[in-house]
């Protein structure tokens, strides 16, 4: 294998298969986050349903990923993620139904709305097990030395299909109606779940074949809440997703300040994505495995200051450039982690520990929506993100302080020790 080979994971067939239908799932996940959020919002008026919208999914997600990373430990993976993605499948079909003319011409205003919220708590369940899934057979298509670079396409890919899902899914709103974008984003899940039947069943590598659910669930909490360098980087993107985050509330930003429309909350959902997805593909010529703690730091700090001047700005094309920035570091950040975690866990518990990565980043998206809807409504839209930011800085500034074995971090001898590894076995 050529060192620092941009394309390495790429020269694997399955690893290939397996971007390709991650990026149809996500660009359809994408855009049915936004179509949602428009859809309720447009139905109330009012911020607070933004919130519900992110409680429902939030719930579900945080209680059962412990019990999901369990689960994934146990399974065949490739078989789990079919699955998960059949089960979408029904809520994106839900979801087209709901918003046909029939069921609007029949139906109140209040069941269609209970029953949206309804699909997106099922939703949620499922997103308990799709991140441990895909955390875990990533691991299971590429060797070990590559993985940081599998990272780094693998969440160029999700990212990628955020940045065109979530502008297609503005501009389709506005072309073609809620409906039918609902029905698009129905036909790429089902792309997504043929193309899985492509990738090969993986062995399982759980060896704690006689653990109780109880210890099993314990020994992967141990192992994170044990080691500070995983716990710093959780917690850190944790807290810049939480309270530094302002997705669930552009569809505010785009339709009540900036005046920008359907149109404008896709441009704003896809500013923030590009600037994550350059930034990622940048990585793959440039490594960022060197001095790894201080980048994470970094990137994190100078994203919680973009999502102020965001708040404060009532320019569209200030609010553009902004949050591209800002996806600029959350890109750096979002590598780092994955390539942290991918090195750090050991293979038999990875379904653990992805679920636990579940709980404190994947969750705190619905979570971040609930706080940011809840503090929109009760401070308004920009200093409720003004806010955030700023506790996003304060934390940054607090670990990097006191955690001294991620602020002094250098992934490059981890990636050294698992070649020399490999070199060996074979």
């Amino acid at each position: 294998m050529v060192k620092n080979d941009p394309f390495a994971a790429l020269r694997i067939k399955e690893f290939n298969i397996f971007l390709l239908l991650r990026f149809a799932l996500v660009f359809g996940w994408s855009m049915q986050f936004v179509v949602i959020e428009w859809q309720v919002y447009s139905m109330t008026n009012d911020k607070l349903s933004l919130a519900i919208i992110g409680l429902c999914e939030f719930l579900p997600a945080f209680c059962l990923a412990p019990f999901a990373g369990h689960v994934v430990d146990k399974k065949e993976k490739r078989n789990l993620f079919m699955l998960c993605i059949a089960l979408f499948s029904l809520i994106s079909f839900g979801l087209f139904w709901l918003t046909s003319d029939k069921i609007e011409s029949t139906w109140k205003m209040p069941s269609i709305l209970y029953s949206i919220y309804g699909l997106v708590f099922f939703g949620g369940i499922l997103r308990a097990f799709f991140g441990p899934t895909i955390f875990s057979l990533i691991a299971l298509l590429v060797p070990k030395k590559i993985y940081p670079n599998a990272a780094t396409w693998s969440s160029s890919t999700w990212k990628g299909a955020s940045v065109f899902g979530a502008l297609c899914g503005g501009f389709l709103i506005a072309w073609i109606g809620v409906h039918h974008t609902l029905g698009i984003i129905f036909l790429l899940v089902m792309i997504a779940f043929a193309l899985v039947f492509l990738i090969t069943k993986k062995p399982i590598l759980n060896k704690g074949n006689k653990e109780t659910v109880k210890e099993s669930l314990k020994a992967g909490l141990t192992f994170v809440f044990n080691d500070k360098v995983v716990l710093g980087a959780l917690t850190l993107d944790m807290i810049a997703v939480l309270f530094g985050g302002a997705v669930a509330i552009f569809t505010v930003f785009a339709k009540d300040i900036l005046d920008a429309g359907p149109k404008g909350l896709g441009i704003l959902n896809a500013a923030l994505s590009s600037g994550s997805i350059l930034t990622m593909l940048a990585t793959t010529y440039i490594p960022i495995t060197k001095n790894t703690g201080k980048k994470l730091l970094i990137s994190i700090f100078g994203f919680g200051v973009c999502m102020i001047i965001f708040g404060a700005s009532k320019l569209m094309w200030l609010s553009v450039l902004t949050l591209f920035f800002a996806g600029v570091f959350d890109g750096v950040s979002m590598v780092v982690r994955q390539t942290i975690l991918q090195l750090k866990t050991p293979d038999d518990m990875r379904g653990r520990v992805g679920a636990v990565n579940s709980m404190f980043v994947g969750s705190s998206n619905e979570l971040g929506a609930v706080e940011s809807g809840v503090a929109a409504r009760i401070f308004g839209a920009p200093l409720a993100v003004m806010l955030g930011g700023t506790i996003t800085l304060i934390v940054v500034a607090v670990i990097g302080v006191k955690n001294k074995p991620l602020r002094e971090l250098d992934l490059q001898k981890d990636i050294e020790e698992h070649e020399k590894e490999e070199e060996v076995v074979v």
